[in-house]
């Protein structure tokens, strides 16, 4: 399998065509985009370019974000966002730990200041799911080639320490892999194998995009091992019965 960092990305702002900035981009370096590929983005770059960023100067702060900005020493702004980006405040510690509005469990709704002009944050895109099946549309109708897109946020985990790459938007793959029936190498069946190529391509892309100053955000993936499928990124999140930590 390769992973290969796309180079060349001017800085992305509201309003760009993320997909054609990325065919324009691997023309440039002289990448084919072929059948089987599979696009891992950013979501930092299709938050600017669809407006999910927000001034925070323009933020008036409620009462509940007040006192949980005193509690954690937060910015209350922030911490209005982030509310506005919930669903659920999960847990409070020394981060603000949510649902957001698509169902996913992480730190500060997704709310970053990562990558952003200063006094502004990006929030997660409205529907990750729908703006990586415009990107593979597009992919498809000025190449020809059927790629799959995997929109990646960075995000830590619960008992692990450091953040990796996660898909939190998916078009043209099965973001799971059920492997119940199969035999392992002593001719067991797997009864409850269910893996993540989804997580597991967005965290190696991220490992290539790098978290500071690269400017890649883009990362093109030749010979991954995937189900094509027209899935979505919502099948990645754990339904309440199954989970045993809430």
């Amino acid at each position: 399998m390769q992973l290969i960092a796309l180079k060349g990305l001017p800085m992305v702002k509201k309003g760009d065509r993320v997909d054609k900035l990325i065919v324009d981009a691997a023309q440039k370096q002289g990448l084919r985009l072929e059948d089987g590929d599979v696009l891992v983005i950013a979501q930092t770059i299709v938050s600017k370019a669809e407006g999910s960023v927000v001034d925070l100067r323009k933020v008036k702060p409620s009462k509940k974000a007040e006192q949980i900005a005193a509690r954690l020493d937060k910015d209350p702004r922030e911490v209005e966002v982030i509310l506005q980006q919930s669903s659920e405040i999960v847990r409070l510690g020394y981060v603000i730990i949510s649902r957001t509005k698509h169902g996913f469990v992480c730190a500060n709704a997704g709310v970053d200041h990562s990558n952003v002009d200063p006094e502004h944050v990006t929030t997660l895109p409205d529907d990750p799911d729908a703006s990586a099946a415009r990107i593979r549309d597009f992919i498809k109708s000025e190449l020809g080639a059927e790629v799959s897109v995997i929109i990646s946020d960075t995000q830590g985990r619960t008992f692990r320490m450091g953040c990796v790459g996660v898909a939190i938007g998916v078009a043209g793959m099965n973001p799971l892999l059920d492997l119940r029936g199969k035999r392992d190498l002593h001719d067991r069946e797997l009864r409850v194998t269910i893996t993540s190529p989804a997580d597991a391509l967005a965290a190696a892309a991220v490992s290539v995009m790098g978290e500071a100053s690269e400017g890649t955000p883009v990362v093109v993936v030749k010979g991954a091992i995937y189900e094509r499928k027209n899935g979505n990124a919502r099948e990645l999140v754990m339904p309440p019965e199954r989970d045993l930590f809430r």
